[in-house]
């Protein structure tokens, strides 16, 4: 017999557990349904093990090229590329099981297979091999199925010489060289991450910069970074194809008019991803679909089937583990009627763990320009913060963007230490319509980094102390 549930949710990932823990909050009796572990692409495969990986690449490079400025004498400085491997996955694991823990604290089902609706109130789960082991049916289902790295077929991926963003967290060696294909966040991470082990690093993206999403002077900065570490970069540079070949893969680029051979070892595929729609029944049952992706109303996440909703990376962009999280939050307060805010995708802060690191929220100054907007913009560069003398991490800057006629803030861009961490203030800025003047006359510790928030609104209007 069918257990009866009041929500359904498909999908562990952070959309799909986080949704599960509030609606048991809020009383609903329900489960949730993945074939792996909770957690999905970003606590498993994502997020979590990679800013493992990207700490050691910190504290190697810290070591390796700064310690003498710190007084501190290294001699025989080594890694062990398995262990850092290992030590990601170690704390994969240990995350992922903390989540299990807080389904079974909040007296959520957990039902280990993969889902198939077969009908707006009934999931069948099946085994590995295909089997039926059983089926739930429920007054509301929430698809959360998450999304996978897109391929196409000029860049065959086999997973073995060209690769996922999966296989490059957990290669068996270090590549003596590597090709990255896309210079978004993952490329990005990924090229900072192996650059600094050693490896010969190449990124190839068809836009103008890297970070094509960030503002223009935050990009090109971090470009100028990566070459000065010798990383080489093509930009505005489309690939023709990727071939194996022996050992090595040959990468056929045009660049200028002009094409190119590039041979690697490994090449990243990393050109972004789709959404995962495929097998769960969507089609046969007549959920509309729109680029791969599930259509919903955005107020409150319901398909064009009444008491079946979708949240986080299967109904398209921003694909980030944190919108996953708050549209699972909102999606459920809808359904019990307790009406929240919409989201304000406008105030979504974006974030890339390289060093320097990135961060973002709002428009980029040729946006707001783009969107006709009368602009006054404050930067205030790392290297006059005491704090960032400090601790040696002077690179970078805050970059701040206001409307001219009512000091509202539009953008905030931030390129240097602590920029994941910094960005959450100007976010909460942001989303309360704070101007200039309200970031300026809010006393800021000193020494800080967070200081160079308040001087950046500050050299906006000329008020600045300390530039």
């Amino acid at each position: 017999m069918n257990k009866q549930y009041d929500i359904a949710i498909l999908g562990g990932g952070p959309g799909g557990y986080v949704a599960a823990i509030r609606a048991a909050q809020l009383g609903f009796k329900t489960v949730v349904i993945d074939k792996d572990n909770l957690g999905g692409i970003c606590l498993n495969w994502g997020c979590i093990p990679t800013k493992s990986l990207l700490k050691n690449a910190e504290i190697f490079d810290l070591m390796k090229n700064h310690s003498t400025e710190f007084g501190i004498s290294v001699q025989g400085l080594s890694f062990d590329f398995n262990k850092i491997i290992k030590r990601s996955r170690d704390i994969s694991d240990r995350i992922t099981k903390n989540v299990e823990l807080l389904i079974k604290k909040n007296k959520i089902d957990r039902i280990r297979g993969f889902g198939k609706l077969v009908s707006k109130n009934q999931i069948d789960i099946f085994d590995s091999t295909g089997k039926k082991i059983d089926s739930v049916s429920s007054e509301k289902i929430i698809i959360a199925t998450g999304a996978r790295p897109k391929f196409v077929p000029a860049i065959p991926v086999d997973k073995k010489n060209i690769i996922t963003s999966t296989e490059a967290m957990n290669l068996p060696a270090q590549p003596k060289d590597l090709i990255i294909i896309g210079a978004g966040a993952i490329g990005v991470e990924f090229a900072y991450f192996y650059n600094v082990l050693g490896t010969k690093v190449t990124i190839i993206e068809m836009m103008e910069n890297i970070l094509p999403v960030e503002d223009k002077e935050v990009s090109e900065t971090l470009e100028k970074n990566f070459k000065k570490r010798g990383i080489e970069i093509y930009t505005s540079t489309k690939v023709e194809k990727a071939e194996v070949k022996g050992n090595e893969v040959i990468v056929t680029i045009e660049k200028d008019g002009k094409k190119l051979e590039l041979k690697s070892e490994k090449v990243l595929c990393a050109i972004g991803v789709t959404g995962n729609v495929e097998g769960f029944g969507l089609e046969e049952l007549g959920v509309e679909l729109y680029k791969n992706h599930i259509k919903v109303n955005k107020n409150n996440y319901e398909t064009n089937f009444s008491g079946i909703y979708a949240i986080g990376d299967v109904i398209g962009p921003p694909w980030l583990a944190h919108v996953a999280s708050a549209e699972g939050i909102h999606c459920v307060e809808m359904i019990k009627g307790k009406n929240p805010n919409p989201i304000d995708y406008n105030n979504i802060p974006g974030c890339t763990y390289c060093n320097p690191q990135v961060a973002s929220v709002g428009m980029t100054e040729a946006k707001a320009r783009e969107n006709g907007y009368e602009l006054k913009i404050g930067k205030f560069p790392f290297m006059v913060s005491g704090k960032a003398f400090a601790v040696g991490e002077r690179e970078g800057f805050v970059k701040l963007i206001f409307d001219a006629k009512y000091g509202e803030l539009l953008g905030a861009h931030i390129i240097g230490p602590e920029a994941t961490e910094l960005i959450a203030e100007l976010t909460l800025a942001k989303s309360m319509e704070a101007t200039f003047e309200t970031i300026i006359k809010t006393v800021h510790a000193h020494p800080t980094l967070s200081e160079s928030i308040m001087e950046a609104a500050a050299n906006a209007y000329g008020e600045s102390i300390h530039i």
